[in-house]
């Protein structure tokens, strides 16, 4: 059943849940963020309004920079302007920042450890008919091994704007992944968000779900089916995948005795690859990652790509009935 201290949308499972990108929540959370703090600043490679900064670039002018289409410069830039005491969010798609500029990010802001905060929007297949070349799937594997840095994968628009929120107040660098496409709200105002730990929505004994960003709604809706079917799947929102909560992750693992990743990229490094390696170290149990598997994305509509690449409740139904068989027969 959902836990009730997660304080989810009671119409989560009604159908009419509503939608809205999680860019539309970092703008607002940038916006409330800075009207708190003076030092917070805004960078943006010629993506104002499809990132969303455009929300701090009106309220706040005097503070937000244009660099252009230059994302190198993007990221030097913004560390130089973090050396100096400012608080710099720099935004671009994620194929270009921190996809052209990883090197950068690399040298000035982690070895550096800069308080910079980079925003990769427009990530993962939901991007839909831009196809494969801005369809950014590598972004977490490619953070997430960056000493210093923090990757936050938020579920929706309003745990987005808790998470820019959060990295504002937090010292050091940090990513947070957002998505283009539209998507249901499941967390509310109430709803916990932390840096330090993974949320548990639904609480289950024969099998952990652990997803990520747009994969979440998907995942709770899976256990729904399962639930009719009399399989109780616990469901951990893991928004945090640097510093990755081992704890709650593991102590799920050996409640259930078996765990499925999901989420909107590669596996290889991914929130695959980070619950993988934290399992094989505490605690291992049979497992299966669901995600992009060593593949580029392609054009289409956001439903058509999650159906055809299986990011979607009716593929977490099949591959939880196969682990379970699995589970059974070890």
């Amino acid at each position: 059943m959902i836990d009730p201290s997660m304080h989810l949308v009671p119409d989560l499972f009604s159908g009419e849940v509503k939608q809205e990108a999680t860019r539309m929540g970092f703008g607002r959370g940038l916006v409330a963020a800075a009207q708190v703090n003076k030092d917070i600043v805004a960078l943006c490679a010629d993506l104002t309004e499809s990132t969303r900064i455009i929300e701090f670039a009106k309220a706040f002018p005097d503070r937000y920079i244009e660099i252009g289409i230059g994302e190198q410069n993007l990221v030097t830039v913004a560390a130089g302007m973090a050396l100096a005491g400012k608080i710099p969010f720099t935004a671009s798609y994620a194929a270009f920042s921190p996809g052209r500029n990883w090197e950068q990010i690399r040298t000035t802001i982690c070895l550096n450890e800069v308080n910079v905060k980079i925003v990769g929007a427009h990530a993962g297949v939901s991007v839909g008919p831009d196809g494969a070349t801005h369809q950014m799937l590598e972004d977490v594997a490619l953070m997430r091994v960056l000493p210093n840095m923090v990757v936050v994968v938020p579920a929706d628009a309003v745990e987005a704007e808790k998470a820019t929120v959060t990295l504002a107040n937090h010292v050091g660098p940090a990513y947070i992944r957002l998505a283009r496409e539209k998507s249901p709200v499941i967390t509310t105002e109430k709803s916990p968000f932390s840096l330090s730990k993974a949320q548990v929505l639904r609480r289950g004994k024969d099998l952990t779900i652990v997803a990520c960003g747009l994969m979440v709604y998907q995942a709770l809706i899976a256990a729904e089916k399962l639930s009719q079917q009399d399989i109780e799947v616990e469901v951990i929102n893991a928004a945090v995948i640097k510093p990755f909560d081992t704890i709650t992750v593991t102590a799920s693992a050996r409640k259930t005795g078996a765990v499925i990743t999901v989420e909107e990229g590669q596996i290889a490094g991914g929130l695959g690859g980070v619950v993988a390696e934290t399992l094989a170290d505490h605690f291992p149990v049979p497992m299966t990652r669901i995600g992009m598997t060593d593949r580029f994305g392609e054009s289409g509509s956001p439903d058509e790509l999650f159906e055809h690449f299986g990011l979607n409740a009716a593929n977490i139904v099949k591959k939880t009935h196969e682990l379970l068989k699995r589970k059974e027969s070890k």
